[in-house]
C-alpha cells in the first residue's frame, strides 16, 4: 500500500523588513503541492508587517534571526501558544532572490520540511 500523502502545511517566514530573506523564502514555495508560504517583517517599515493573524494562520514559523523570535514573543505571546518557531540563523546580507540565499534556505529548511 502506498504511503499516504503528507498534510498541507502553512509556513510563515519572518525577517525584519520582509523585502529580501523572508520574501525569498516565501517564493521558494510558489506552487508547491504540500506547503503554502507567507512572509512578513517585524519592523514598522516592513513591506508586510507581521500580525497576530499571520501567526494564527501559520502552522510553523521560521525566523531568520533570534531577535525576530524575541520580538514575536514580546508582542504576540498569546498568538504563539503551541506554535513552533524555528530560528534559521540567516544573516541580513543577501538581496532578494540571491542564489546563495536560496541555497542556504534550502539547506536549513531541509532539516524541518520533508518535501522541500
Amino acid at each position: 500500500m502506498p504511503e499516504p500523502l503528507p498534510e498541507h502545511r502553512q509556513l510563515l517566514f519572518v525577517c525584519s523588513q520582509n523585502k529580501w530573506r523572508s520574501l525569498t523564502a516565501e517564493h521558494l514555495f510558489d506552487g508547491h503541492p504540500h506547503y503554502e508560504a507567507r512572509s512578513a517583517g517585524t519592523e514598522p517599515g516592513a513591506r508586510v508587517r507581521v500580525t497576530a493573524g499571520h501567526l494564527g494562520w501559520a502552522e510553523i514559523i521560521f525566523v531568520m534571526e533570534r531577535r525576530h523570535a524575541d520580538r514575536l514573543r514580546e508582542k504576540f505571546a498569546e498568538a504563539l501558544q503551541n506554535k513552533p518557531i524555528v530560528v534559521l540563523r540567516i544573516p541580513d546580507k543577501y538581496p532578494f532572490g540571491d542564489s546563495e540565499l536560496i541555497a542556504l534556505l534550502r539547506q536549513k529548511l531541509a532539516a524541518h520540511l520533508r518535501l522541500l
